[in-house]
């Protein structure tokens, strides 16, 4: 059965391992998530859950979104996510998946958008050089350099690494280890760093490499 929860990125700090080892962990509040919808094969062509994370206010949603909640019975989410599983066996409609549908040693992917970091150069985007510091390089050096041929095709290539908008893309790194589950507490550690900033919404779902 596929597992899969929606959390949110509460920071980084560090554990200590039995012999001695530091640890470093993210800090992810994961759940409770009501199940909002159930997708199967036969209904909707494909296996998915819909799931709820935080609650909301009615006046905060549109007709679309509040009609979803009172179709399933769940009290008003502020975030709703769907995500694809193998199997929902064992699922229904108004369902809570907690903190404890992943236990310490579990593989997963987390998924999230990444910290933006506004309009940047080649440098901080594509890790480029800077150009030597010399006579007869010019009054810049963290220019990108030649753009291209100046006779043919004379344009610029598609996909030429150029300073733009850098940072919050959907990011999802792989097989993570989940180190500790506080239910309690409501919260998931995992080994290593998870894109986005503090306060983000973040996706765990079962690794696809583990």
């Amino acid at each position: 059965m596929g597992k899969a929860i929606i959390g949110r990125k509460v920071g980084m700090t560090q554990l200590f391992a039995e012999d001695g080892k530091v640890i470093p962990v993210t800090v992810i509040e994961a759940g409770p998530c009501p199940v909002v919808q159930v997708k199967t094969p036969d209904t909707d062509g494909y296996t998915a859950l819909k799931l709820g994370f935080l609650p909301a206010k009615e006046k905060t949603l549109n007709k679309p979104d509040l009609g979803q909640f009172k179709k399933a019975g769940v009290a008003p989410c502020k975030y709703l996510r769907e995500v694809r599983l193998e199997s929902v066996e064992g699922y229904k409609v108004g369902d809570e998946v907690k903190a404890d549908v992943f236990a310490a040693g579990d593989r997963v992917d987390a998924s999230g958008v990444t910290k933006g970091h506004g309009y940047t150069g080649v440098i901080k985007r594509w890790n480029q050089h800077r150009l030597k510091e010399t006579h007869g390089v010019g009054p810049v050096h963290r220019e990108p350099g030649s753009m291209s041929a100046n006779s043919s095709p004379s344009r610029v290539f598609k996909h030429k690494n150029l300073a733009g908008q850098y940072g919050v893309e959907n990011v999802t790194i792989q097989n993570l280890e989940v180190v500790r589950v506080d239910l309690a507490r409501n919260v998931i550690l995992v080994r290593g760093a998870v894109p986005g900033v503090k306060g983000s919404i973040v996706m765990l779902k079962t690794s696809v490499k583990a």
